[in-house]
């Protein structure tokens, strides 16, 4: 069992940068693939990051490659999403996700939502033009 809470979730105007970070209640956390989706209202919840169980593998949607990063730090069952240029587009809630990917390779990740067994409260993140 993981139980996920994301933060640093807030407002902030076009071009500028947040951090979202995303910590990790349970054991064995390095078995878990991690990503970052989000859900504008009114809309489907979609994937925005993925970072493999060892952090050495990551994949990201077309529109915010180059603005933003996902890391992770086992030692401290934490992960993050640096988000930087940040648009109006990007305005939605950030939800952090989980998957054991036991005994998968330390490369795998996945971007399909259904994949994930564990998901955080969520974030909001507002970017005005």
């Amino acid at each position: 069992q993981v139980q996920l809470v994301e933060s640093g979730g807030g407002l902030v105007q076009a071009g500028g940068s947040l951090t979202l970070s995303c910590a990790a209640s349970g054991r064995l956390f390095s078995w878990y693939a991690m990503a970052w989706f989000r859900q504008a209202p009114g809309k489907e919840r979609e994937f925005v990051a993925a970072i493999s169980t060892s952090g050495g593998s990551t994949n990201y949607r077309d529109s915010v490659k180059g603005r933003f990063t996902i890391s992770r730090d086992n030692a401290k069952n934490t992960v993050s999403l640096q988000m930087n240029s940040l648009k109006p587009e990007d305005t939605a809630v950030y939800y952090c996700a989980a998957k054991n990917a036991f005994p998968s390779g330390s490369h795998y990740l996945t971007t399909q939502r259904k994949e994930y067994d564990y998901w955080g409260q969520g974030t909001q993140v507002t970017v005005s033009s």
